[in-house]
């Protein structure tokens, strides 16, 4: 169990400096536990995944030199923990990004469309070649489709189901990225973006960062903008020709659908399921089929 005596015990092990800060809950996220220390800084302990560990390593390995060029708040690594007796994974101490998730608080400011092209202009640069990659971002999207059933079977889509699988059919069929792979978020969704009065705040959890296809995360011109917002973003992108925006629909539909899913879990009162996902997918979804049929 982690608790605020777990988290102190383990700064005054491996960062006594910071251990003697003001140690309170923050959120529990879907890999990670959050803990803000002081009014700065927070603490990320995996606490649900296997996979947790190896995200915060890759995080601690490469956030640090992309977050001093993005415009936007980043929950910077500034010293990682070790796997030790008290506590068998890594861990680390991140900066803190002020705000509420927006599958909490929607983006309601128009000018969040410049917002998010110009954050995604700045992360979207060549990667080298040692970067990460992903098996499930950043690639074709029709390998997907076994996993896209799955989740369209999971969230309850009603009548739109057939519209769905029309759009996904055509994202499919666009010609794919040809090219370098570029840095990724890689998993651009409301949870992991933070807004202040309606504007986009702050981009948190690069667990998913990796290289690839842009129209994974260009997918956000429907998962996090409000409706009608996808023309200005792609205006202010400036780099998207009609076969990137389709391979965006098809990712904005998947992750919309997997937002669903795991809000449908939540209503049901399922473990791992999250409530304020579900409205959050379904509006994405209702945006994403909208831009489809009148393009």
């Amino acid at each position: 169990m982690i608790d605020d005596r777990l988290v102190r015990d383990l700064l005054r092990d491996q960062h006594p400096d910071l251990a003697d800060q003001d140690v309170r809950f923050a959120a529990t996220g879907w890999d990670n536990q959050l803990w803000r220390l002081g009014d700065a800084l927070a603490v990320r302990l995996p606490h649900a995944t296997e996979r947790g560990s190896s995200l915060l390593v890759k995080e601690h390995r490469w956030l640090p030199l992309l977050a001093p060029r993005l415009p936007l708040p980043v929950p910077t690594p500034v010293r990682i923990g070790r796997p030790s007796a008290r506590f068998p994974h890594h861990w680390t101490v991140v900066t803190w990004v002020p705000g509420d998730p927006a599958d909490r608080a929607p983006i309601s400011d128009r000018g969040a469309a410049d917002a998010v092209a110009g954050f995604l202009r700045a992360l979207h640069r060549e990667a080298p070649a040692d970067a990460p990659t992903s098996l499930n971002r950043g690639g074709p999207l029709g390998p997907l489709t076994p996993e896209f059933d799955g989740v369209l079977r999971a969230g309850d889509l009603g009548t739109s189901a057939g519209d769905v699988r029309q759009v996904w059919r055509d994202a499919v069929a666009a010609p794919r990225w040809g090219g370098p792979p570029v840095w990724l978020h890689g998993d651009l969704h409301p949870a992991n973006v933070v807004v202040s009065d309606g504007a986009l705040a702050g981009v948190i959890d690069f667990g998913e960062l990796c290289a690839g296809d842009p129209a994974t995360d260009l997918a956000a011109a429907w998962l996090l903008l409000p409706a009608g917002a996808d023309a200005r973003f792609f205006d202010a992108y400036g780099a998207a020709d009609e076969a990137v925006v389709r391979r965006a629909r098809g990712w904005a539909l998947l992750r919309a659908a997997v937002l669903i899913a795991v809000g449908d879990a939540g209503e049901r009162g399922l473990a791992g399921g999250k409530p304020t996902w579900g409205p959050a997918g379904r509006r994405a979804l209702d945006r994403v089929l909208a831009a489809a049929s009148g393009s």
